[in-house]
């Protein structure tokens, strides 16, 4: 650190900080499907990172198709393919749900192993279908460049433009489950589910639904994934411990948490990689993370519900 110049450091922190908050961006989206997922629902989804990869491979197939067809609309296909990123994922969500979660409620480790198998089988369906190599998309003029606010520091457009769609993500998460009629319902089955079901809630349903919303949350943050990365069969999988430590260190039912605990997580690792060695960030997050745990086993923001 020597090395540097006070005016170079800043440039760095500033530069290594808005890396950390694309990290933190793409994490959030992550760990807010898993979140409505594993904190409201209780199931451990280790196939949730290849529902992340649904979302990037659609947008890779909307980036050839519009490509191929359509090469006028390229400027505007990203917008659409966000869309089809969220309905492809909460479709295969709400199928897998029906076909395979419904029947593990309550076996946690039933559960585990059973996500954990579909995600290899779904890895092995991306590598048929796109193959084992990385991919990208081609993205549109206005996700290209930078923007310079001084002359040392370089910001880039398609940072800004995940950073807002995790805003926007968020900001509606927060609405549906909050200020909607099938929030509540949703806040009512995680708090009591068998009164919920006495007062005449559809128990079955709001689980099917919550689930798919979780998975389509993950393909937006797939989606988002490609501006920033190549999109591979392992992509997802790549993210899935991060995003369950997320959920975990702020709180398995806290959205609050979640935010804070993907800002902290993204921002120690993009600071203390560029010092360190990558492992050697990871390492220091990680340990950092486990020992704050053992005091406050609950994680950064307990939320209180009754059982």
């Amino acid at each position: 650190m020597d090395a540097y110049s006070l005016s170079d450091l800043w440039s760095i922190l500033v530069m290594q900080g808005f890396s950390g908050l694309s990290l933190f961006s793409v994490l959030l989206l992550m760990a807010l499907g898993l979140a409505i997922i594993f904190g409201q629902m209780g199931v451990i989804n280790m196939a949730h990172g290849e529902f992340m990869t649904i979302g990037a491979y659609t947008i890779y197939s909307f980036s050839k198709l519009t490509e191929t067809y359509f090469p006028t609309l390229m400027p505007y296909y990203f917008i659409v393919a966000i869309l089809g990123a969220f309905l492809i994922a909460f479709v295969v969500g709400y199928l897998v749900e029906y076909t395979l979660i419904r029947h593990l409620y309550k076996r946690p480790l039933d559960t585990l192993l059973a996500t954990w198998g579909l995600s290899l089988i779904m890895q092995q369906l991306f590598r048929s279908a796109f193959g084992a190599r990385e991919v990208s998309a081609t993205l549109p003029d206005w996700l290209m460049g930078s923007w310079k606010p001084t002359p040392d520091i370089d910001i880039p457009l398609n940072g800004i433009f995940v950073m807002v769609m995790s805003i926007l993500v968020t900001g509606a998460v927060v609405l549906f489950l909050f200020r909607s009629n099938w929030g509540l319902k949703v806040r009512a089955t995680t708090q009591n589910r068998v009164m919920a079901g006495a007062v005449g809630i559809n128990t079955k349903k709001i689980d099917r639904v919550t689930f798919a919303i979780g998975c389509g949350i993950a393909g937006v943050a797939g989606a988002c994934f490609t501006t920033i990365a190549s999109t591979g069969p392992t992509s997802g999988s790549l993210y899935i411990v991060d995003t369950f430590l997320v959920v975990v260190f702020g709180g398995s039912a806290s959205l609050f948490g979640t935010v804070a605990s993907a800002f902290s997580i993204a921002q120690a690792q993009s600071v203390l990689t560029f010092f360190l060695t990558n492992a050697m960030g990871k390492v220091v997050t990680l340990m950092t993370i486990i020992t704050i745990l053992m005091m406050r086993p609950e994680g950064l923001f307990r939320s209180k519900v009754r059982r």
